[in-house]
């Protein structure tokens, strides 16, 4: 563990993953991408579709499609005409869950699921100037903030409206409305960020913990049910909060590196590495299993900080991504990977989910992207 992965992580994207994905994460039956895969490489049984898969895996392709790898382009297509074939409200919007054939048997409309609709139609315009997914932007941010805002801020988890109210789906429409900007730089995407990351400040974030479940009026839940965090989505936010300041100046470091601290120092097992599901809110720790999607978070934490910050990252990048080559990515078929250990190493999942490829492809993007500042301070003597 003497240094960072980097070509490990280029040829597990580019070798294992995205071939593996794109040959067998494939509805070849029904059409649109399945939802999960067994670990010998097949699919399972499962009966349905999640639209924030569908949109995640449209994004993985895209963003491959950005890299540089030829077959993304058609891929995300794809994605883009099945979310449009089977997704698609009446009256705006889109459903929840499909059927693995392809039918809509959850249609209420939910903030996390438009958020990806959004996150994905804004890489695939970004990569393609498709007019259609650039439509689906603007049409999915329409219908949010038409029919989804909440009192005094923020927006209602679904529909139909009630508690508790969810900071994650605001966390991941903050993240789409950044990609949405920086594939259109249209200021109404920026607008609506800014709003969102006042939102954290102000309601989400109290200095030390993010709150997981508010009421309508953005109370934390009492008891048990208020106090739970996530280590991964503090890590996740300050990620997120890095990218807000790099495309506006405006400075939240000061937020962000409190998100990531308080994750470090509280949320990461101190023997294994691995990041806690949950924790509570003084620190104790609730489920000490740990799925391989935290501890992607943990890398893209810490890289935003140092390109917020200039704080080396060598440390928590060699834990993260060691661990996850040597933990999770130790299975038969290159490509898959365990989502799940218990507190004591053992293997918890016999399925690998699709919608974590988001998750993964996003986390080793940003390792590949400041590879060479990273190998230059290393060089000039300023990272170990």
């Amino acid at each position: 563990m003497s240094q960072i992965p980097f070509d490990a992580v280029r040829a597990w994207v580019f070798q294992d993953a995205l071939p593996f994905w794109a040959a067998h994460g494939i509805d070849r039956a029904h059409g649109g991408f399945l939802e999960e895969v067994g670990l010998d490489g097949a699919p399972t049984a499962c009966s349905f579709k999640r639209v924030r898969v569908i949109c995640r895996q449209t994004y993985a392709f895209a963003h491959a499609a950005h890299l540089g790898w030829a077959e993304g382009d058609a891929l995300s297509r794809m994605g883009v005409d099945y979310l449009k074939g089977h997704a698609a409200l009446p009256g705006g919007g889109w459903a929840k869950t499909l059927s693995r054939e392809g039918a809509i048997i959850d249609a209420a409309p939910d903030l996390y699921d438009l958020s990806f609709v959004m996150f994905a139609m804004a890489w695939r315009y970004r990569i393609s100037g498709d007019v259609d997914a650039l439509q689906i932007t603007h049409a999915t941010l329409d219908y949010i903030q038409a029919h989804m805002r909440g009192p005094i801020a923020g927006f209602w988890s679904k529909l139909p409206a009630g508690a508790p109210r969810l900071q994650n789906p605001h966390m991941h429409l903050t993240e789409a409305c950044l990609a949405a900007f920086e594939a259109t730089n249209e200021q109404r995407f920026l607008d609506q960020a800014a709003e969102l990351v006042t939102l954290l400040r102000t309601r989400l974030f109290d200095g030390v913990t993010l709150g997981e479940r508010f009421d309508e009026d953005w109370r934390r839940l009492p008891g048990e049910e208020g106090a739970i965090v996530e280590p991964g989505h503090h890590f996740e936010w300050a990620w997120i909060l890095a990218q807000y300041q790099r495309l506006t100046g405006v400075d939240v470091s000061t937020q962000a590196l409190a998100l990531a601290e308080f994750a470090e120092q509280r949320g990461v097992d101190s023997v294994s590495g691995a990041v806690f599901d949950s924790v509570r809110d003084d620190g104790a720790p609730v489920a000490k299993s740990s799925r391989a999607w935290t501890n992607t978070e943990r890398i893209k934490a810490w890289l935003g900080l140092y390109e917020l910050t200039g704080r080396d990252p060598t440390s928590e990048l060699k834990s993260a991504l060691w661990l996850l080559f040597d933990r999770y990515f130790a299975v038969a078929k290159p490509g898959l990977w365990i989502d799940q250990f218990d507190a004591d190493g053992e293997p918890m999942s016999k399925a690998a989910p699709a919608g974590i490829v988001y998750h993964l492809l996003l986390a080793f993007s940003e390792v590949l992207r400041l590879e060479p500042e990273l190998k230059a301070q290393k060089r000039a003597g300023h990272a170990p």
